[in-house]
């Protein structure tokens, strides 16, 4: 009988100290998983103030001009503009002279030659911005297995769905800065430390406004007196985030101003035409009964 009992005993603690474990584990999967973010980016991006912003918004050029210098000097080296030509930067205020010079800097591949082979060459004004690598798979390579994006049409191809009742508002505003908005909170947002219990994969780095997951392979790419401004602006990572932001929304749609213009224009006519029909309409009926 002692023994019996003894065996109960035994097999009593040996259920407890299972169900123990069982509901620790449980605990602490449910703690791991409340940490895991269910949806992406974690933190929406702010709505920045943009010079191009609104129906008569225009491009600030001198922040063009140091956008541009942000991407040359730190975005360029990952990063190419395949659809972006060296001559269109005549539209940010350089000389003819001062864009054959830029362009030099760089080398783009050309041929074949007439032993049929390629070779490389200073870039003319014609050219477009090249990639730092020859092919994606040396990109991949270079990056812990991500290729980085093009930057041709990047500030457009961004964004965060805003929502309701937020978009409807966006109709009358004429909201198209989603994708500056993004890169700028993007750029800005490294410093974030990830919640306790989430794990971050080896090798990619922790960003709550990353679109596509909680961390990117991209490490902080820039940083507070990086970049040396000539005009006086500050030389903090808030304003270059913002500088590189508006080049990147230049880069991606140049005519912007002149197709506010047009559209300002065409809504004035159809206001015009509206109020000439109206007019018409009471002179061709004026006689008639109703």
């Amino acid at each position: 009988m002692k023994t019996i009992l003894t065996g109960l005993a035994t097999l009593s603690l040996g259920v407890m100290l299972a169900v123990g474990l069982v509901g620790g584990s449980a605990l602490a999967e449910e703690a791991h998983s409340a940490a895991e973010p269910t949806h992406f980016p974690m933190i929406k991006p702010q709505q920045e103030k943009w010079s191009f912003a609104g129906p008569f918004g225009t491009y600030d050029k001198g922040q063009l001009q140091r956008g541009l210098k942000v991407y040359k000097e730190v975005c360029a080296s990952c990063h190419a503009m395949k659809l972006v030509a060296f001559r269109s930067l005549e539209e940010l205020g350089y000389s003819e002279d001062q864009v054959k010079a830029f362009a030099a800097e760089y080398e783009v591949q050309d041929g074949p030659n007439a032993d049929g082979e390629m070779f490389t060459r200073k870039a003319i004004a014609t050219d477009y911005f090249p990639s730092p690598f020859p092919n994606d798979e040396a990109a991949a390579a270079s990056n812990n297995g991500a290729v980085p994006p093009d930057f041709s049409l990047i500030a457009k191809a961004r964004g965060v769905e805003r929502g309701f009742p937020t978009f409807i508002f966006d109709i009358f505003t004429q909201y198209a800065e989603g994708g500056p908005d993004y890169i700028h909170a993007l750029l800005t947002g490294y410093d974030h430390t990830p919640p306790e219990g989430m794990q971050i994969p080896e090798g990619t780095h922790y960003n709550p406004y990353f679109i596509a997951g909680k961390s990117l392979a991209m490490p902080k790419p820039i940083d507070d007196g990086q970049v040396t401004y000539d005009d006086g602006a500050p030389q903090t990572l808030d304003q270059y985030s913002r500088d590189v932001s508006a080049f990147l929304m230049w880069a991606a749609e140049p005519h912007l101003e002149a197709r506010k213009r047009t559209g300002f224009r065409v809504m004035i006519f159809l206001i015009l035409f509206a109020g000439m029909v109206y007019l018409v309409k009471r002179r061709v009926w004026a006689n008639v009964a109703h």
